[in-house]
């Protein structure tokens, strides 16, 4: 059974932290699943530490949403340090620090997958921030900067010292951002040295899949991320219904929790494109999709689901 500090969860399967996806709606949908514990999207410490308005509404959660993880990114170890406080204050399971991701303008201001060229820097950030936090802090990070700089081992060793409670490995390197195939054994070599939990996360497509990973690395517990867009069954043994008209409960519920937590007239088209993603691979797929997306109101779209 997984366990971060003294939290034990009921599955070691994790859903990922998804830019522009990962909001509560989509966190209790894929809880209500069978996910173990949730992440939210990046929050950046800068938008945290200046009260913006977007970045409090990434805040948003409730009792149903927990255990729940809040990640942080930026380069700043003060205003990390202080953005942690705050975020603690906010009362979630834990804080996980974004050291991984490999989006431009993310790590053309030092964040995200940059820190891994710095393992100063990020030794500075992950102390402040375990500083600072009332809860657990993980670090989630990459294999390394390419494949002439593996440094996972280096930083594994680093976010555990420096106080971190678990630690998230994605099996690719910066160089390669989100292309070719995630390295496991990578992961398996951090589970070797680890003294803490260690997540493995990259090109996992369902909970079988999810399983042997766990099992070839030593791994204690599996993160998802594009795979649940549109499936939140990856969470469960038997996987996505073969039937269609098993995929649509899904997708009613998914709609009934946006309709409550989000401004669906301002949010339409970023509804659309959650709810689009459930319908792939099936016949009359293509025309479902072009239907979903021409709905002009949060009402039309909700009576065309009912009517599949």
């Amino acid at each position: 059974m997984l366990q971060i500090a003294d939290i034990s969860f009921a599955s070691p399967f994790i859903l990922a932290p998804l830019a522009g996806y990962s909001d509560l709606p989509f966190r209790l949908l894929c809880r209500e699943y069978g996910a173990g514990l949730t992440v939210s999207e990046m929050i950046s410490c800068h938008g945290l530490f200046y009260g913006q308005k977007k970045t409090q509404t990434m805040l948003v959660s409730n009792a149903d949403d927990k255990p729940v993880s809040f990640q942080l990114f930026g380069a700043d170890p003060e205003i990390m340090g202080e953005a942690a406080a705050l975020l603690s204050d906010h009362n979630p399971t834990f804080i996980d620090i974004n050291m991984g991701c490999p989006v431009k303008k993310v790590t053309k201001r030092g964040a995200g997958s940059a820190l891994m060229k710095d393992i100063h820097l990020a030794e500075k950030i992950v102390t402040a921030v375990c500083a600072n936090s009332k809860v657990p802090v993980t670090v989630k990070t990459r294999a390394g900067v390419d494949k002439e700089n593996i440094t996972a081992l280096e930083f594994t060793r680093m976010c555990q010292n420096s106080g971190a409670a678990a630690i998230t490995i994605h099996g690719r390197t910066w160089a390669q951002g989100f292309s070719g195939k995630a390295d496991w054994q990578i992961i398996r070599q951090v589970k070797e040295i680890a003294t803490v939990p260690v997540i493995g996360n990259g090109d996992i497509d369902s909970y079988a899949t999810g399983l042997e990973r766990m099992e070839e690395s030593g791994c204690d517990g599996i993160m998802i991320g594009r795979a649940a867009l549109g499936n939140p069954w990856v969470f469960q043994k038997n996987g996505r219904p073969d039937n269609f008209k098993d995929i649509i409960p899904a997708v009613k519920r998914h709609l009934a929790l946006m309709e409550i937590y989000l401004d669906t007239d301002r949010q339409l088209a970023y509804i659309r494109n959650h709810t689009g993603r459930y319908f792939i691979n099936f016949p009359g797929s293509s025309r479902i999709r072009q239907s979903i997306h021409s709905m002009e109101s949060f009402p039309k779209l909700q009576s065309l689901i009912n009517s599949l």
